[in-house]
């Protein structure tokens, strides 16, 4: 697009801007082609709309949307909250690419009831309008089932997927079935329970499935008590075992005081790129529904923002019509007849925390998944969260770190490791023998150690590393400071790694002398330990090879023309260097040959 045909573009949408009505309503962003980019709603239109043009003010993503703009439309509502509803039915229809996206996964379980003469409860993943009632969508299926063995356990429905009617009934067409013998079905197929006791249990099991668990028991009670007026005492036996087994739910299920009823609960989780609201729904004391959605970034939205769009969403998924709504932050919820709670103590503070909970969980369940299915993207993801932590510049894509190892300066040796997008790359590991340094000075072993490593990199015009770490302090870090920034002139960071009184892996310091703080546990802590835990054992065993290299030496390493296998072949024979020098040639002859036994011979003379 030229400047002429931008200037035009501007002229046309600032007319529309300065026409918008200062009302509340939903407002949609088009392109060249008529397409739908973007929806918003706003509780005065003009002054939301002319927002998008004020250049100042507009991130980078933002700024993006604008230049896309070719066209506006916008629909006025009676109030905020028909604009908030509005919205979320435009956005769900249209799917335009500049609104966040409900990243929605419609393989959850629910329970259905199915509408026929004698209903049907089972767990389905397929919603059909017009089949039944459905309840759910359950994220955890665990407790999905163990509701559905309860009802099963307490009332004998029919789980068959024959078509029932009064007339099938009547004309006798279908027989009994094992369920009915082994008493788990009450057989409606031939009669044996009438329509009005079959759907009693049926409003029963509703009860439970929608919370109504006290109401449900003191029914039960009052059955029981008629019966024993009667004296019908095994009926009352019966309803007695079912008030248990509901009772014994209950109170596995009550997370709160059960004069707490029909809340809704709302938390958020969110980082750069996704955001994700967690909804309970509360009656009697109970949870009744739980789920999560995740949403899909697009404009940097904040998370008051995000989490209106979620209550909408979520309420009107599972028809809730309560009227408190308790949220980690207040915002302007603009739907009638309902309160906006943030508590900071107490039984609903505990309803909170209980979200908040499943919030995190399931944020962390997503990222294992998305791990799995794409360990690249994990790689990324912690690199960056290591940028954060240390303050970095850049993403660590290649870590190095070095260490020392000597005995009181004797058989002084260096190791250094490579980390690779936090992975070992062991081909890239390098051992370095002290070549100039007299005595146990490390600090002067690791200035020669870091100066032939990069030095070396650099004429050969290999990859430089993008973080440095050295095992043993400041005193270290800074000799290969003095190496890599003040002699070789490199932009790298280097930063040293201490450990704690019990040996283990406890803070960074930085060039400036400060110290980073490790808390155990986390992503940082686990691979700087992994990191400090790798070039020492690296270092040590190459100290020990030396050592024990050095160790077993012997007179006979000083002979030229006998080697490793000859040399092993006398041992083994005479068992000791003196033994050999004491030994006749013919004796030599026998183990190694004449020609060797005449090298060895002649040795042993001078």
């Amino acid at each position: 697009m030229n400047k002429e045909d931008r200037d035009k573009r501007e002229e046309y949408l600032k007319g529309i801007v300065l026409n918008l009505p200062e009302s509340p309503g939903c407002y949609q962003y088009l392109d060249d082609k008529g397409k739908i980019i973007y929806v918003g709603k706003a509780k005065n239109l003009k002054r939301r709309v002319s927002s998008y043009f004020n250049k100042e003010q507009l991130s980078l993503k933002t700024k993006l949307l604008v230049t896309k703009i070719a066209d506006i439309k916008y629909v006025v509502v009676n109030s905020e909250a028909d604009a908030l509803l509005l919205e979320n039915n435009l956005i769900k229809q249209h799917k335009p690419r500049y609104n966040v996206l409900l990243k929605d996964d419609k393989t959850y379980p629910s329970i259905c009831i199915t509408n026929e003469f004698f209903p049907r409860i089972f767990k389905t993943r397929k919603i059909e309008k017009g089949k039944g009632l459905f309840f759910g969508p359950y994220t955890n299926a665990g407790a999905l089932n163990a509701l559905l063995e309860l009802i099963k356990k307490i009332y004998p429905l029919r789980t068959c997927n024959l078509n029932i009617t009064p007339e099938t009934v009547r004309s006798g067409r279908f027989n009994s079935c094992l369920e009915y013998q082994i008493k788990n079905c009450k057989a409606p197929c031939i009669g044996r329970i009438s329509n009005d006791e079959y759907h009693k249990m049926i409003n029963e099991v509703l009860s439970i499935l929608k919370g109504d668990i006290k109401v449900l028991q003191e029914n039960l009670l009052a059955e029981m008590a008629e019966k024993v007026s009667v004296l019908d005492f095994e009926s009352a036996q019966d309803i007695k075992t079912k008030y248990k087994l509901i009772e014994n739910f209950r109170l596995r299920s009550e997370v709160v005081s059960s004069s707490m009823t029909n809340l809704d609960v709302f938390s958020i989780e969110s980082d750069e790129k996704n955001a994700f609201i967690n909804f309970l729904h509360i009656t009697n004391g109970c949870i009744t529904q739980a789920f999560t959605i995740e949403y899909c970034k697009k404009l940097d939205e904040s998370d008051e923002e995000l989490i209106s769009m979620g209550i909408v969403e979520l309420r009107e998924r599972f028809n809730s019509n309560a009227k408190e709504i308790i949220l980690p932050f207040y915002i302007e919820l603009p739907i009638d007849g309902v309160d906006v709670i943030v508590p900071q103590k107490g039984e609903k503070a505990r309803l909170l925390a209980l979200s908040k909970l499943n919030v995190k969980q399931y944020k962390a369940d997503r990222l294992k998944h998305d791990d799995k299915l794409n360990p690249e993207q994990k790689s990324t993801r912690l690199m960056k969260e290591v940028k954060e932590l240390l303050h970095l510049e850049k993403i660590p894509l290649i870590i190095e770190c070095f260490d020392n190892s000597n005995i009181q300066g004797c058989d002084a040796v260096a190791a250094c490791v490579v980390f690779r997008k936090l992975k070992p790359s062991k081909k890239d590991y390098r051992k370095y023998n002290i070549k100039r340094v007299v005595g146990p000075d490390d600090y002067a072993s690791m200035r020669e150690v870091a100066g032939r490593r990069y030095r070396r990199i650099i004429e050969e015009g290999g990859e430089l590393p993008s973080l440095i770490f050295a095992d043993g302090g400041k005193g270290q870090m800074d000799a290969i400071c003095s190496v890599v920034k003040g002699e070789l002139g490199l932009d790298i960071p280097v930063l040293g790694l201490v450990k704690n009184n019990r040996h283990k892996t406890s803070e960074v310091i930085i060039e400036n002398g400060d110290t980073i703080g490790l808390k155990q546990g986390t992503t940082l802590f686990n691979l700087l330990s992994q990191i400090q835990d790798e070039v020492h054992r690296f270092a040590i065993t190459f100290h020990r090879d030396k050592r024990s290299k050095r160790q077993t030496t012997s007179e006979l390493d000083n002979i030229n023309g006998i080697g490793e296998k000859s040399k092993h072949s006398l041992l083994n024979h005479f068992k000791s260097v003196k033994r050999i020098k004491e030994a006749t040639i013919e004796e030599l002859i026998s183990v190694v040959g004449k020609s060797k036994a005449e090298i060895i011979f002649n040795w042993i003379k001078t």
